[in-house]
């Protein structure tokens, strides 16, 4: 037994698994203790500052993250140094611009963004892009490299200390969200500084960097770019959309972030093999081996459809259960939003492999375009439910309103893989019920073996 546990910790797989659910679980404990020590609206604040950050990372890390891993996947040592320099150049460049952007707006509109709850973002968020951007460029040239050890010694220390320091909070200081702030940025100097000691971040490169490397990743990158943004702002635009509600408010923004809180365990499972199948893919599509990329796409999009139906199962029935553990029970109010949320949930691993099989093999175009009618989809449901409905029927319960939200959530998921599927089938010709079935037997396969999801 304990030399099967030794074998899991050297799958790629599994490594990237436990980092991605290192995050996941911090993220759900730093919320539970947040929610517990913050007013309803300091806590609707908090998760817009994170959830704009987040977005501004996808627009910054857009255009060299994707492209990076592609690249030096199959890259020669000095080809290897350029790229990795051109990734530092065109990350700081586009931090500046970044920048400059949201101080200059703070500057001109300060006493609107002061009573919006989005000051927090636009004050702070500039200074945290400065300090994280090591850290972050470690992830990109670690997970191009299969380093999942060393991603998840990073993911744990800048999550674990967080959380922490929010534990110590809890039990020993009166809540203030200045104090929170200062921690987190203090905790991300401190990742930052770990990624620039032992090079993970590849800073000792910039000088590197060439015109031709630059101009690869930023071709490959200004659709990756738009994709990442646009897949960000399938969850993210709802949580926007809400904060700006004059109906809503911070208070919707806090109970609508329960049910999202409580989906993103529910792709832990995909983004953590997305991560490791996405070098595997483009590997075998640079060698010409078409074939091997549909063995993957197939096998992933439809094993990881079968692990989803018991746990969506499980998370259906246990909904209220769910929303009193991770927010208090004045958040029940939540668990049939996070119902609508457990639909979307089946939808993921399909939408998601076709997204990445279409960037595997140098089609980002496709993917952006997908990306594009997707978030289109969901911004118009938003809009309707949000603002359309709430002017005709004034009364409407706030948590029918969300649920509306959650719903368009749904109806763009499809539209996604519908689209997904067509690009990706017009470039390697694929059939939806192999998904199922070379699916199942891969899941079969690897079950048995308690490895599961071995490339």
């Amino acid at each position: 037994m304990l030399g099967k546990i030794k074998l899991l910790l050297k799958n790629d797989n599994i490594l990237s698994l436990l980092g991605n659910v290192v995050v996941a679980v911090f993220g759900l404990l730093s919320f539970f203790v947040l929610a517990r020590i913050l007013p309803i609206k300091d806590l609707g604040e908090w998760v817009l500052f994170i959830t704009a950050g987040n977005f501004i990372e996808m627009m910054r890390f857009g255009i060299t993250r994707t492209a990076i891993i592609r690249f030096l996947s199959g890259s020669k040592e000095e080809e290897r140094q350029k790229f990795i320099g051109s990734n530092w150049v065109i990350s700081i460049k586009s931090t500046l611009i970044i920048i400059g952007i949201l101080w200059l707006t703070l500057i001109l509109l300060k006493s609107r963004i002061e009573f919006s709850g989005y000051y927090l973002f636009f004050m702070w968020y500039p200074v945290l892009s400065i300090i994280n951007l090591p850290f972050n460029n470690a992830i990109s040239i670690l997970s191009a490299d299969l380093k999942f050890r060393e991603i998840l010694f990073l993911r744990l220390f800048n999550n674990a200390t967080f959380v922490g320091f929010l534990a110590f909070y809890y039990f020993y200081q009166t809540a203030d969200i200045n104090i929170i702030l200062y921690a987190y940025l203090i905790i991300n100097v401190a990742t930052s500084a770990i990624s620039m000691y032992y090079k993970w971040d590849g800073w000792n490169y910039i000088k590197k960097a060439t015109k031709n490397t630059n101009k690869i990743i930023l071709n490959f990158g200004k659709y990756t770019t738009g994709t990442l943004i646009g897949s960000n702002l399938l969850k993210s635009a709802d949580i926007f959309i809400i904060g700006l509600s004059p109906f809503l408010k911070a208070e919707g923004v806090a109970l609508f972030s329960i049910p999202i809180k409580l989906t993103e365990i529910l792709e832990i499972p995909v983004r953590s093999f997305l991560s490791t199948v996405f070098p595997h893919m483009s590997k075998a599509s640079i060698e010409n081996n078409l074939e091997e990329v549909k063995r993957l796409f197939y096998s992933y999009a439809g094993a990881l459809s079968f692990i989803f139906l018991p746990v969506i199962a499980l998370c259906f029935i246990f909904a209220e259960e769910l929303c009193i553990i991770l927010g208090g029970r004045e958040y029940v109010s939540a668990a049939n939003i996070f119902r609508v949320f457990c639909i979307y949930g089946m939808l993921i691993p399909i939408d998601r492999l076709t997204g990445v099989a279409l960037d595997s093999i140098n089609k980002p175009r496709q993917n952006f375009f997908k990306v594009i009618y997707m978030v289109i989809a969901n911004v118009i449901g938003d809009i309707i439910a949000v603002f359309v409905i709430t002017a005709i029927f004034p009364s409407v319960p706030v948590t029918e309103v969300l649920m509306m939200v959650a719903m368009a959530t749904i109806i763009m998921t499809i539209i996604g893989v519908i689209v997904g599927f067509h690009f990706l089938n017009k470039e390697i010709s694929i059939q939806f019920d192999k998904i199922f079935i070379i699916g199942w037997k891969f899941f079969k396969q690897n079950i048995r073996k308690f490895s599961f999801l071995k490339i």
